[in-house]
């Protein structure tokens, strides 16, 4: 008896060690590392995922640049991005309200500093027919003057940035010069909500805007 318990022991110590070499090649490596953006013109971006789950994301293309960092996490195909702090979004606000005869409407924004700022995508409605769609100088923006219509609202956005739309009532009645402020709060720092990007054998691909990303490992 003694001689097959020693004998059953012997044999479930060499499977276990057989077993332990395929165990230890399951384990996926760690997608910590440093990547780069490829296959772009004129856009730098990377990611840096550091060992203990956490990462840097920036990316700077023309006029556009953004930031993120937060938390990282992988089950070997996939990794997942979340901003964090989560940062909080830009917004218009209000302002001025004042009266001119030298054009119908006009509208102008600007930074918290008073800066005028160009740029920024503006649609304004009418009770009747399309809605005009243009943008902002630094100076401002004014109505056509060949334009008979009315205008009842103005909608504000920045969508490179990913700045909805923000709609605002117009009363001529009451005022036909309009300031706007925009609110910077975490400006350019992009929200990554469990963000996917697929593991590949030579770095990860992301999917945003409508396309992928891919980006290329450089560094462990």
């Amino acid at each position: 008896m003694k001689e097959r318990r020693f004998s059953n022991m012997g044999l479930a110590r060499a499977l276990l060690l057989a077993l332990l070499p395929l165990a230890t090649a399951a384990a996926p490596p760690s997608p910590a590392g440093e990547y780069r953006l490829v296959g772009e013109v004129d856009v730098a971006s990377g990611f840096l995922l550091t060992q203990d789950g956490h990462f840097q994301y920036f990316l700077m293309a023309g006029s556009l640049d953004q930031r993120a960092e937060g938390r990282w996490t992988s089950d070997g195909k996939t990794v997942l991005f979340t901003s964090e702090p989560k940062p909080v979004a830009p917004l218009f606000k209000a302002g001025t309200e004042a009266r001119t005869e030298a054009e119908k409407l006009t509208i102008r924004v600007v930074s918290a500093e008073g800066h005028g700022i160009a740029g920024v995508d503006l649609r304004i409605g009418f009770a009747t027919g399309n809605p005009i769609d243009s943008y902002t100088q630094e100076d401002g923006w004014s109505l056509p003057r060949e334009e008979t219509r009315t205008p009842l609202w103005v909608e504000l956005s920045l969508a490179q940035y990913g700045m909805e739309p923000q709609r605002f009532p117009i009363d001529l009645a009451k005022a036909n010069a309009l300031g706007f402020t925009l609110v910077a709060n975490d400006f350019g720092v992009v929200d990554f909500e469990a963000l996917p990007a697929d593991l590949t054998p030579t770095g990860l691909t992301t999917h945003r805007g409508g396309g992928d990303q891919k980006y290329e490992r450089i560094t462990d």
